[in-house]
């Protein structure tokens, strides 16, 4: 089980980025200190670390099945594969991404199931999944995806508060009963290949396609570049907490206030380097109808941050929220790439070119 084995130690000789600790009970309980917290996370890094979130037992559940799923012959795992034509859902095979201009290929393998498949369980929305899949569906997933999608919605709602927007908007931007890019995902990273250096190991630079990230992990591998420097810092893996961070989407909505921050998966480090590495996450991402722009109509305090923007083209993209996901998934596949333009326009709302 990923979730229960006794791992080696993180090191404490490589670069790591402290990160703030915010505990969700505190939040929901309206606790002001724990709320200013959590908003110094939101509008600087947009990654935190968090407690008391309640998903600890489905997580073990989750990573369970996660490793069934890539127990699977590769023949019955390709049944249920990606495509290249923009879709998430289903399974991702190692090598199928790029993860730089160059077209070097990933290393992960994943499985990516739909919100609204499962909530719609057993009638297919989007697709159907392997039998590993199906077996957990009903007491494992849809568990997961409800509670974590429940912690999304309420953090979300918690910033939109302080930005100033009407209580229930970013909620109703979210909603359960939209079909939408939201999906959980379990991904396997082998130990570092012998010789291979981190960057060549990496699942490639970038800012998350949604709203929030729900992630949980045992080792390390997680690394961000913070803004202002061109150099990657590890996420040190903390028992118990999760870490969870902002995507373009509420960087969108919020007029750039709050970040989605660059951050690429490579191997663990140390004497972690010779497990495979296991992670969990759930990612909230607006209805499929939404367009992606900044909600100024709702906040002062948004309106005057798209007007000093340098660049206010990303603060009304004129694209929905299907649009720029389907954009940003099929523009990572490897057999789509032409060159280095086909890799830009698969990365976020903080494109750095220095960021490989």
């Amino acid at each position: 089980m990923p979730g229960l084995v006794n791992y080696p130690p993180f090191p404490d000789d490589v670069p790591t980025h402290p990160l703030l600790v915010v505990d969700y009970e505190l939040l929901k309980a309206g606790d002001e200190e724990e709320i200013k917290k959590f908003w110094q996370a939101a509008t600087t890094l947009g990654f935190w670390y968090m407690k008391n979130h309640g998903a600890d037992e489905l997580v073990n559940e989750m990573f369970d099945m996660g490793e069934e799923t890539m127990d699977l012959s590769f023949d019955e795992k390709m049944k249920f594969e990606q495509g290249d034509d923009g879709m998430s859902f289903g399974y991702k095979a190692p090598g199928a991404n790029a993860t730089d201009e160059s077209g070097a290929r990933d290393t992960v393998e994943f499985i990516n199931i739909s919100q609204d498949d499962a909530l719609a369980y057993p009638k297919p929305v989007h697709r159907t999944y392997p039998s590993t899949v199906n077996a957990r569906m009903e007491n494992t997933i849809r568990p997961f995806i409800l509670h974590s999608a429940e912690v999304n919605r309420t953090l979300m709602e918690i910033l939109g508060k302080i930005l100033g927007f009407k209580e229930g908007t970013l909620t109703q931007l979210h909603r359960l009963d939209e079909t939408s890019g939201s999906e959980t995902r379990c991904i396997k990273n082998p130990p570092r290949p012998g010789g291979i250096s981190e960057e060549k190991a990496a699942l490639g630079a970038h800012t998350d396609f949604g709203s929030m990230t729900f992630l949980h992990n045992r080792l390390g591998g997680l690394q961000v570049m913070p803004p202002g420097s061109d150099r990657w810092q590890y996420i040190r893996p903390i028992p118990g907490h999760a870490v969870c961070n902002l995507g373009d989407a509420m960087y969108i909505f919020s007029g750039g206030i709050l970040k989605s921050n660059l951050h690429r998966v490579v191997p663990a480090p140390g004497a972690q380097a010779v497990l495979p590495r296991w992670s969990l996450a759930m990612f909230t991402r607006p209805g499929d109808s939404v367009a992606l722009r900044a909600l100024t109509e709702q906040s002062s305090m948004v309106a005057e941050a798209v007007a000093s923007a340098p660049d206010k083209s990303i603060f009304n993209s004129g694209q929905t929220s299907k649009d720029w996901f389907a954009r940003r998934i099929k523009n990572q596949r490897t057999k789509n790439q032409k060159g280095p333009e086909t890799w830009r326009q698969s990365r976020g709302t903080e494109h750095r070119p220095e960021a490989a």
